[in-house]
């Protein structure tokens, strides 16, 4: 989802070590999302290998995850199923964004303004169904399980830590806590850095622990609440939520009218902001259809496929990539990890 709620949830900073041994379910849509956007060039291009193919989404999943598994981490990745009817409309909306943006990277290109065509190329990020099957090829070869979701992959993930089968959602969002999640990890880097929005500069950051209970504890509300203060500031099911009502706001009106959703959403006005019922977006939420027969099984590392799919298939520096696998692999059965630009033949 998009709901702007990160700002009233309690967090804390960690360490990598404090994740050492412990399982985390990764929403895989948004971690790729982050590798296209992030991981480009100077003038704001992907990263593609000598057919044009993009390849940013297996360099920071590769680069990323090796790394951090080095580091006694384990991963799940739960991937989305089918997309809600009501979250259609912010799907064309984001499309309309993306072609805005496009628009004006090629105006700053023309230009020949290197800052802005990275700031609006980082925006047009398209993650397309051969990208999401290279990814999976990869995750699978690494060894890690694969949970295709039913609908929502955020609910999938905060089930699967509600069960106690994960330690936490690894989300850039925190709106893994609206479906439930117990602890979502933000900032799960292991570079210690993250670059700054619409710059090309960098600054460090540790990951972060946000904590459902904390959060529920801090407001005063409890989880039904929290998916309603959601709803009032904006959801990707309600797009911008009920106009002039952020989170602080809608805090204020929870704790006002308490289990009386029904005069809250009368008295904000609902039904002039949307022409769906509030009810529509609170039970899609509060019952998501998530997969409850899932299986978690570790496999051993596919040396031979990572080689072939990042070498053969994408370019990537053969050498650089064996120096990653000796490193995971010491120790480690298997079946038969430098700058970004190093992944790549010259």
């Amino acid at each position: 989802m998009g709901t702007p709620i990160t700002n009233i949830l309690v967090s804390k900073e960690i360490m990598l070590e404090d994740l050492k041994g412990k399982t985390l379910a990764v929403d895989s849509f948004n971690m790729l999302y982050q590798f296209l956007s992030s991981i480009r060039q100077v003038d704001g291009a992907p990263l593609m290998d000598s057919k044009g193919r993009v390849t940013s989404h297996l360099t920071g999943l590769f680069n990323r995850i090796t790394k951090l598994m080095i580091e006694d981490i384990k991963f799940v990745f739960v991937f989305d199923g089918e997309v809600p009817e009501l979250k259609k409309k912010e799907r064309e909306r984001r499309k309309k964004l993306k072609l805005e943006a496009t628009h004006l990277y090629e105006e700053a290109k023309q230009k020949e303004d290197l800052e802005d065509m990275k700031k609006y190329a980082s925006r047009t990020s398209v993650l397309n169904e051969e990208m999401i099957e290279e990814a999976k090829k990869l995750i699978k070869a690494l060894g890690m399980p694969i949970v295709d979701a039913p609908s929502e992959g955020e609910a999938q993930a905060s089930f699967m830590v509600e069960k106690g089968d994960c330690y936490a959602v690894v989300s850039q969002d925190t709106d893994s806590l609206v479906f439930g999640a117990p602890l979502v990890v933000k900032n799960l880097t292991i570079s210690g850095r993250r670059k700054a929005i619409n710059k090309l500069t960098y600054k460090t950051v540790n990951p972060e622990l946000v904590s459902l209970s904390e959060s529920l504890n801090k407001l005063g509300i409890n989880q039904e609440q929290l998916i309603i203060i959601a709803m009032l500031a904006g959801t990707d099911y309600n797009i911008g939520g009920v106009k002039g009502i952020g989170p602080k706001k809608a805090i204020n009106l929870v704790l006002t009218y308490g289990n009386d959703y029904d005069k809250l959403f009368k008295e904000t006005d609902w039904s002039n902001n949307f022409e769906f019922e509030w009810q529509e977006v609170f039970y899609l939420i509060k019952n998501m259809p998530v997969k409850k027969d899932y299986k978690l099984k570790w496999e051993t590392i596919d040396r031979e496929a990572i080689i072939h799919l990042l070498v053969e298939e994408h370019d990537f520096n053969k050498e650089r990539v064996k120096k990653t696998l000796n490193k995971l692999m010491k120790g480690k059965p298997s079946k038969d990890q430098k700058a970004l630009s190093d992944f790549f033949k010259r």
